[in-house]
């Protein structure tokens, strides 16, 4: 009887741990997430980490950007990643894409692939857009930001505008290529991250914690 209460109790603590373990957000991307030309610690999931704990909001979040990724290469990273049983998934992929002239089709059809795993999966998605630089002319750019609100309709995920918003075009805020961001810059595109990384953690601790009974009469 003792030996199995303190089984008992084992499983209670490991259990208790287990449920005090902040919610992983993966973060999937290229250069501009893994934090080309800086310290991985100045790159903007690092930053949203820090500022949303200190925020009251517990979180730990996975750079997973490897510099030069197109979408192609994002659904088998996905699958690597969601061992980590992440309950969001943000996708921040497609500029090399654009940059590269890979068919716009291609790319669609990587990303939805990508939102439908990950939801199949049971995280939640936020999808980041990417825009191309303005020498690709009106009607090109229009077509390529079009994907990314499409899929966001489709597969109903949270859609963050443009992940360089307030950053791009910025010679103060990019490093010597215009392209990168460089520490000032990433310190703005944390705060556009962070804001709705915060809102859907807000929306899973809302939907985890346990419902009030109301006394019988």
């Amino acid at each position: 009887m003792k030996k199995l209460l303190f089984l008992c109790l084992i499983f209670s603590s490991f259990s208790s741990a287990e449920s005090n373990e902040p919610p992983t957000v993966v973060i999937i991307g290229d250069s501009l997430t893994e934090g080309y030309g800086i310290s991985k610690e100045t790159a903007y999931p690092a930053l949203v980490e820090k500022k949303l704990n200190a925020e009251g909001v517990p979180v730990r979040i996975i750079n997973a950007g490897i510099s030069g990724s197109t979408s192609a290469s994002g659904l088998e990273r996905l699958r690597w990643q969601l061992k980590n049983s992440p309950a969001i998934v943000m996708i921040a992929l497609g500029a090399n894409d654009g940059l590269r002239g890979i068919p716009r089709k291609a790319t669609e059809k990587n990303l939805d692939e990508m939102i439908a795993l990950a939801r199949q999966s049971k995280s939640v998605v936020v999808l980041a857009e990417m825009k191309l630089p303005p020498n690709y002319g009106k009607k090109e750019a229009a077509e390529f930001e079009a994907l990314y609100s499409r899929l966001a309709k489709k597969h109903s995920v949270r859609l963050i505008p443009f992940l360089l918003a307030g950053v791009a075009g910025d010679s103060k805020l990019n490093q010597d290529d215009g392209i990168h961001p460089n520490e000032k810059g990433n310190q703005i595109v944390a705060e556009t991250v962070g804001k709705v990384l915060k809102v859907e953690l807000e929306k899973l601790k809302s939907k985890d914690a346990p419902k009030k009974v109301s006394a019988g009469k």
